[in-house]
């Protein structure tokens, strides 16, 4: 199974938990793993696992939300929105084998795909603003794990007129 299927129903058993009790999960994730019929052993321990790891720092995550989503706490904010939000913050911050662009770009198709119209431009420009380090009011504050930049030198084999003058002036 590739990963952006993984993903999919990762997000999918995020958003369960918005609406069962902790203690009816165990159930409903057997359900909803015997609903896949084929699904391959090795898939679903991936999957639970890191299901289990976002649930382990969920409230670390929610507060990053808090603080970048100027406006819209998780409370007030469209399920949806929040499950594709959660999942990309986690890989952002806790799974080294997701670059941050990836997360980025996955969390809006989930969003486009299972939420409302403005969803995906919601939750790319809350990650933006997570992964630019970037607050409401300017303020930059770093993201755990910093994008790639590139530094670009410029040199230049033509002298200017000073360069030259100064030349001749030395022979």
């Amino acid at each position: 199974m590739r990963r952006r299927e993984q993903r999919e129903h990762i997000f999918k058993l995020l958003f369960m938990t918005q609406f069962n009790t902790e203690g009816d999960m165990p159930e409903q994730l057997s359900l909803y793993f015997d609903s896949l019929g084929d699904l391959a052993g090795e898939d679903q321990e991936k999957i639970q696992e890191k299901y289990d790891r976002i649930l382990e720092h969920l409230e670390e995550i929610d507060r990053q939300l808090n603080e970048y989503s100027f406006g819209w706490k998780t409370a007030r904010m469209n399920r949806v929105d929040l499950t594709a939000l959660r999942l990309a913050v986690y890989e952002m911050r806790f799974d080294d084998d997701v670059p941050v662009g990836v997360a980025i770009n996955e969390a809006v198709e989930l969003a486009k795909k299972f939420g409302g119209e403005d969803s995906g431009s919601f939750v790319n420009g809350v990650l933006g603003k997570i992964a630019s380090g970037r607050k409401e009011g300017g303020e930059i504050h770093r993201a755990h794990r910093q994008t790639h930049q590139a530094k670009i030198i410029i040199r230049s084999s033509k002298k200017t007129a000073d360069t030259q003058e100064e030349s001749k002036n030395a022979e």
